[in-house]
């Protein structure tokens, strides 16, 4: 039953985001809980992790750095390119931008199993990403975007800090030492994680409503180009360098999923609300786009073992 429901995360993000479109005083008194969710969302992965799990970056380290490496280059450097060519303002490109410049989602991990990826490597990029993103995410977002809008970098480090790496921490620290009483609780922790999400949407589509209708649908030409690039980057790149073929989907949904969440909290603290309309778009996209993908390829795969037996 709740795998059912957060498998509907794009129904809900869509419903939640159109009842904030047309009643927006619903939701804008709630400016100031979008960090606190975020915070709930990162504690909630972190209590999915263990040691391990970044442990495990030793015996995957060709794959994973593959993954870090397509994580911070493609998606900054094509988000870059795509505002450019659409002429966005300084607002909407650094939007964009934070996007692409954040770790992975959490979401690829799901997608990842749904397309018969290599799930434990995709936690492990996740969780590696995740940490490197404290650093990684303001840095390059300075070098990309710093020229249109003034990029407080170290106070998005203090932010990420707080928001990110102290929860994630916090959640691999407890998860070891009561492993057995959080594996009981698991199975609820996407479920808070997707309603965290669909409030922090909802609450940046209130705050831009206005917007939305004039710039909301070239942002979202922005986003599916931006993350079809990113998942067809991922993997055909991965397929060139020999991996794999589960290997090549789960780098590709690392790379192509974004911790998109992060981006419009991000936006939303340090620059103006438009700035967070490309998170908020991709947060929906992506979970699209990546069941979709994630069901092509799990039929895909099928239909080859069958044909395999056949033989």
């Amino acid at each position: 039953m709740i795998n059912r429901i957060t498998q509907l995360f794009p129904l809900w993000a869509v419903a939640l985001s159109a009842i904030a479109f047309f009643q927006p005083n619903l939701f804008t008194g709630f400016k100031t809980e979008i960090v606190p969710l975020l915070t709930i969302i990162m504690l909630a992965m972190g209590l999915t992790l263990q040691p391990k799990d970044f442990a495990n970056v030793l015996t995957n380290i060709k794959a994973v750095s593959t993954g870090v490496v397509l994580q911070f280059s493609v998606m900054p450097l094509v988000a870059l390119l795509i505002a450019t060519l659409l002429n966005f303002d300084a607002n909407l490109t650094v939007g964009l931008v934070l996007v692409g410049c954040v770790a992975g989602g959490t979401s690829s991990n799901v997608m990842c199993f749904l397309a018969k990826g290599d799930v434990a490597l995709s936690i492990t990029m996740t969780a590696i990403s995740t940490l490197l993103s404290v650093l990684f995410t303001p840095l390059l977002v300075e070098l990309l975007a710093g020229q249109a809008v003034d990029i407080p970098v170290a106070g998005m480090i203090m932010s990420l800090v707080k928001v990110v790496l102290a929860p994630v921490l916090i959640g691999v620290v407890i998860n070891s030492l009561l492993h057995k009483p959080i594996q009981r609780i698991s199975p609820i922790l996407p479920l808070v994680s997707m309603f965290a999400i669909i409030a922090i949407i909802a609450i940046v589509v209130a705050l831009n409503a206005g917007k939305l209708v004039e710039v909301g649908p070239l942002v979202a030409v922005a986003v599916v180009l931006h993350n079809a690039i990113g998942l067809g980057a991922g993997y055909l790149i991965s397929k060139k360098l020999g991996f794999e073929e589960k290997v090549c989907r789960t780098i590709a949904f690392e790379v192509g999923l974004q911790n998109s969440g992060l981006a419009t909290a991000l936006a939303m603290k340090f620059f103006a609300p438009t700035a967070a309309i490309a998170g908020t778009l991709f947060s929906v996209w992506h979970n699209i786009s990546g069941s979709l993908l994630a069901g092509f390829w799990s039929k895909r795969q099928l239909s080859q073992q069958q044909a395999a037996a056949n033989a």
